[in-house]
């Protein structure tokens, strides 16, 4: 696996596609996470396309599909578009297709969407995709009908098995969303290959955290995140790729006004600038406790001393767990 840092193109509509793309080795499925099921597909695609010498295109949908046919409960995502394509990048892939999925999108018949999307919009020569992926009207494109179609229109088909853990356990996006919901983000960055990671443009808060001796960068994550309140140790990243250390809290303030959504506030270790309206990244080591209201600020205060400290022991020894953690957490 490559570690390249470079943007990668990223594409919305079929008629953008440059010609060096055509002919490429297309992954295809929704890879929300990019987990190492994921990345056992995406590498599959990698190798095949350095066996026909040709470019690998990842290709995705957005918003996701789980979203656009349940609006009122749209789904926690892992990785959104951005994050997606900055990992397709570092993993070796040439472009991110992320087509609009609406609802007539998915009214296309999966002949139809083999026919458009794959030979006439990408003439692609392989696609790989996972064991459990289907497309089309009422869900009738799975991977035996996409091998039988390639068949026919003259292009190859790896399906990819399904991908286990050292304890047999089947690595999927929703067993992530369930160790997030814990605050075991420790288990969530074992079956993610990387440590969980979102991003977000720093807001201008209350200030109270510099009144307190400790500034934070504040960013506000989807109301739909599912990652338990708490404070955490974590790794912040800039937008030009340096990474630093920090204790972040990420919950509804109880002991200053409890008003409003979630907000993630982190507190960047031997750090002085001005962050605002930068978009940066929180990348969780560690969940070092719940969320408590406290009787005023003075013991607010002492218990941040307590944290940071706890959160620079917790962050001394800490190592990247592979290239993609290099590039999101680390830098």
């Amino acid at each position: 696996m490559s570690a390249n840092t470079a943007p990668i193109l990223r594409i919305e509509a079929l008629a953008e596609i440059p010609a060096n793309l055509r002919g490429c080795v297309v992954a295809i499925g929704n890879f929300d996470g990019v987990h190492r099921g994921h990345q056992a597909v995406l590498q599959e695609a990698l190798d095949e396309a350095a066996n026909h010498s040709v470019p690998a295109v990842l290709l995705t949908f957005e918003p996701h599909p789980r979203t656009v046919f349940k609006p009122e409960a749209p789904v926690f995502r892992l990785t959104p578009a951005p994050l997606k394509a900055r990992l397709a990048a570092a993993m070796g892939f040439s472009a991110v297709i992320e087509l609009p999925f609406t609802r007539e999108f998915a009214q296309k018949t999966a002949e139809t969407f083999v026919d458009e999307v794959l030979v006439e919009g990408l003439a692609i020569r392989h696609v790989v995709t996972g064991f459990n992926f289907h497309f089309g009207r009422q869900r009738q494109g799975s991977p035996e009908f996409l091998s039988a179609a390639g068949e026919r229109r003259g292009f190859g088909v790896t399906v990819v098995e399904p991908y286990r853990d050292e304890n047999a356990e089947l690595v999927s996006s929703s067993r992530i969303r369930a160790c997030l919901r814990e605050g075991d983000v420790v288990q969530a960055a074992g079956l993610l290959g990387y440590h969980y990671t979102v991003e977000a443009t720093v807001l201008k808060g209350k200030q109270l955290g510099r009144t307190l001796g400790f500034p934070t960068a504040n960013m506000a994550l989807p109301a739909e995140a599912g990652l338990r309140t708490g404070i955490y140790a974590v790794r912040f990243g800039r937008e030009h790729g340096s990474h630093r250390d920090g204790v972040a809290s990420f919950g509804y303030r109880p002991t200053v006004d409890n008003e409003g959504g979630p907000l993630l506030e982190t507190y960047i270790f031997d750090f002085e600038g001005d962050l605002y309206d930068e978009p940066c990244s929180v990348a969780f080591i560690s969940h070092l406790r719940d969320e408590v209201k406290f009787d005023g600020l003075d013991p607010l205060a002492e218990q941040m001393k307590r944290d940071a400290g706890e959160a620079r022991a917790a962050l001394q020894a800490i190592r990247p767990l592979s290239t993609l953690d290099q590039v999101v957490a680390f830098g």
